[in-house]
């Protein structure tokens, strides 16, 4: 093992979508029963002026968990979960894949890249991801909310039927409803995440202190 070094090869863009795409579905199938259950306290009390609808009170991430496995049973903490990795395959792949080459083309150089640039490319791959991603995200938070006790009706038969359902009842803008909000959100987020990576990545190669 003596002598190896990293490659001096850059990857090439197709590497970088696909790895950090294929992470994020990791990740995804990991922490998905948490984002399941942060969907259904946000949207908690929804249905509290329909006298028809049954309300389910949930009480922490924990008690939401438990609740849901009680009444709709465990697979319910993945409902939505395709267009969860659909999203992750779209979305990680261009706001992480991209991000290097976006800081390039504003840098115009490869190292030593100011932080304005940094930001900038942050926020444009953030941004450009949620535009492309959001119908994915729509259908995700449509089947992570539907509340289904046993032997209830789904509103929507699969994924596909989800999206077609969509745009056929709400038109095809309904796939990017809330999007402003959430390019806004990503924007931000990306610029933290992916900057704060990159300066403390250069930091550590600057200063061999991984080598």
């Amino acid at each position: 093992m003596v002598g190896l070094k990293p490659s001096e090869v850059p990857p090439t863009l197709t590497v970088k979508f696909v790895g950090a795409g294929t992470a994020a579905c990791i990740a995804d199938l990991v922490t998905f029963p948490l984002d399941t259950a942060k969907v259904r306290l946000q949207i908690q009390g929804e249905g509290l002026a329909e006298s028809s609808v049954r309300v389910v009170q949930y009480k922490g991430v924990m008690g939401t968990i438990s609740t849901m496995v009680r009444m709709e049973g465990a697979a319910s903490l993945y409902n939505g979960l395709v267009a969860g990795l659909q999203r992750q395959m779209t979305f990680a792949s261009i706001r992480i894949g991209m991000y290097d080459s976006v800081k390039q083309f504003y840098c115009r150089q490869s190292e030593n890249s100011g932080i304005v640039c940094r930001l900038l490319a942050g926020s444009t791959t953030g941004a450009l991801a949620v535009t492309c991603a959001q119908p994915t995200d729509v259908v995700k938070v449509r089947f992570q909310a539907d509340v289904r006790v046993i032997d209830g009706n789904r509103r929507y038969n699969g994924t596909v039927d989800a999206y077609k359902t969509i745009a056929k009842q709400e038109g095809v803008r309904g796939l990017w409803k809330g999007t402003v909000p959430n390019i806004t959100r990503n924007a931000i987020v990306n610029c933290a995440e992916l900057v704060t990576y990159d300066l403390i990545k250069e930091a550590i190669l600057t200063r061999h202190l991984m080598t």
